[in-house]
């Protein structure tokens, strides 16, 4: 099953549809957890970024309803910490969507059998994420640019707002919010304002916020969807 609500689907069902008969595309990033509970799918090609989708948690919730379902995050982002969050929340592998239909093959054949794969120069970096997280997350466990974004968060900042100040597309932005969260084990706006203020990341840039303009867009609800 392909997961992707952009052309990329269409091209990939053509061009793997010799290899893997059958490939069905979902474009509702709402309909994906309903779908994979009915379907049960070997594997799912799942672009985290689709419209309707908390990429991490909805991973962990396809997990939890169809356990045997191998999981291939396709995507553009080829930052390590989207590497890292994406692995710990179950991927089987991680692939960039411009890369050759080869490496998709190969990937796809991989984790079917049981085995992880990840784009070959983003595989160092992303291990190392992983493997040398130790013990309760803490701020430290966060990147330069996640700290940003949670100074951004906790100062009432909105997606547009934060993606603004840090040259992000909302999309981007929101899932480093996400990927905080998960780091952290929270789960709201509030816990996360709460956090940045008792260990000490909102208290030295805050005074020198200007004030926010009462037509901002809010951020992105922190709820899961399915």
């Amino acid at each position: 099953m392909i997961a992707d609500d952009t052309l990329t689907a269409q091209c990939l069902q053509r061009l793997l549809e010799g290899e893997f008969p059958g490939v069905e595309i979902v474009a509702d990033g709402q309909g994906l957890h309903a779908t994979v509970a009915t379907s049960k799918p070997d594997l799912v090609l799942l672009d985290i970024s689709i419209v309707g989708l908390d990429g991490l948690e909805t991973m962990r919730q396809l997990r939890a309803v169809s356990p045997m379902t191998k999981l291939l995050v396709l995507t553009v982002h080829d930052e390590p910490e989207y590497v890292a969050e994406a692995l710990r929340a179950g991927a089987s592998g991680y692939v960039l969507k411009w890369c050759a239909v080869s490496e998709f093959v190969t990937a796809i054949r991989g984790v079917l059998n049981g085995h992880s794969y990840m784009t070959p120069s983003l595989a160092e970096h992303g291990v190392s994420a992983v493997t040398n997280r130790k013990g309760r997350p803490t701020a430290k466990n966060l990147t330069l640019r996640q700290r940003e974004v949670l100074q951004l968060v906790a100062q009432g900042r909105t997606a547009k707002e934060i993606a603004s100040a840090l040259a992000l597309s909302v999309k981007t932005a929101v899932f480093h919010k996400m990927a905080i969260m998960d780091k952290l084990g929270l789960r709201t706006t509030a816990d996360l304002t709460r956090y940045a203020l008792e260990n000490g990341i909102l208290a030295s840039t805050v005074q020198a916020q200007p004030p926010l303009p009462s037509t901002a867009l809010p951020l992105a609800s922190t709820s899961t969807s399915a």
